[in-house]
């Protein structure tokens, strides 16, 4: 599966040329406003996310900064035509990762939205989960008292996403969207839930009620 990209951008011309350029490297949704942007990003998982500067109705830097407060910490690049210093300090300022200013050359664009997201992904170093040592890379986890237990692809898969924002509650359709494959239920999540408690503890992974699941807190 390609790395999964949301780019928000209103420019009827621009957007679609951009995705489609993208879409050599990247499963691209494209969304044309702040409002269906950050609905998007709720609803679903992103590697990444490309946001132009100017957007009708919520503002680009209210779209980013409210992703921030929902702590979803997905790497963002801000799209600008504006080179003015304050300009690409406020997009900063508000929880871009990186800026880059109109026109643009899409190989500098490809190798950016690469670098982002390699910054993001994990180098086979372990994670603590309470007292659990989580080996991504290796698909197992490490349990303080019966030794190392291994963890199938999408079980590796689910638990590296939980892992990877702690204290963010992930709702079904996220996790649904993120590591399974297209046509599967919202029950599946639930499934692969119960699978990984099964083979480590309860309190790895935590219910949010009316919401999905979390990173839990075990002893």
């Amino acid at each position: 599966m390609m790395p999964r990209l949301l780019l928000v951008e209103d420019d009827p011309r621009l957007g679609p040329l951009v995705a489609d350029e993208l879409a050599e490297q990247w499963t691209v949704t494209l969304c044309a406003d702040g409002e269906s942007a950050l609905e998007t990003a709720d609803a679903e998982y992103f590697d990444v996310m490309v946001i132009d500067r100017r957007l009708p109705g919520i503002d680009s830097t209210t779209v980013i900064a409210t992703l921030r407060q929902r702590r979803i910490s997905t790497p963002v690049l801000m799209l600008t035509a504006l080179s003015e210093v304050h300009d690409r300090v406020s997009g900063l300022d508000a929880g871009a990762n990186d800026y880059l200013v109109k026109p643009f050359d899409f190989d500098e664009l490809t190798a950016r939205l690469r670098a982002l997201t390699r910054d993001y992904t994990g180098t086979g170093t372990s994670v603590e989960i309470g007292g659990w040592a989580f080996y991504p890379e290796d698909h197992s986890i490490t349990s303080p008292y019966a030794g190392r237990v291994m963890l199938t692809e999408k079980e590796t898969a689910l638990l590296r996403l939980l892992a990877g924002e702690p204290s963010r509650a992930f709702t079904r359709q996220h996790l649904l969207s993120a590591v399974f494959d297209n046509g599967e239920q919202l029950g599946t999540v639930d499934t692969y839930v119960h699978y990984i408690r099964r083979k480590t503890d309860r309190d790895l992974i935590t219910t949010i009620r009316g919401v999905g699941y979390r990173l839990g807190t075990p002893v």
